[in-house]
């Protein structure tokens, strides 16, 4: 039987609500744009089930034999901002559906 490697979830407060996120993706080259895609995080209400995954910019790609992004090299202060964003975006954590995307820049707006 074949094991899937799930990143680790990590907990975060946002207006006095918890949330739990996860790096989705690390920066990667798009074959289909042929262009660098930055990171990408998913976050849900902990005891919701709807989940929004919020993309950042690319940025400058990493240089050859860079280590790979980890979750704790993300700053927390612009986590809650990209999830702040994201519910005054409308995303509602607590409805049912597929999951939401929401481009955010650099900065988590």
């Amino acid at each position: 039987m074949a094991r899937t490697k799930q990143s680790p979830e990590f907990e975060i407060d946002v207006g006095g609500e918890t949330y739990v996120w996860r790096l989705q993706r690390l920066p990667q080259w798009s074959t289909d744009s042929n262009e660098w895609r930055g990171k990408a995080i998913a976050v849900r209400h902990k005891d919701g089930q709807r989940e929004v995954v919020l993309e950042f910019p690319s940025g400058p790609p990493p240089k050859f034999g860079a280590p790979p992004l980890k979750p704790a090299q993300i700053p927390k202060p612009l986590i809650v901002r990209a999830i702040a964003s994201a519910i005054a975006e409308g995303w509602n954590p607590m409805s049912r559906g597929r999951p939401v995307t929401i481009v955010v820049d650099e900065t988590g707006a």
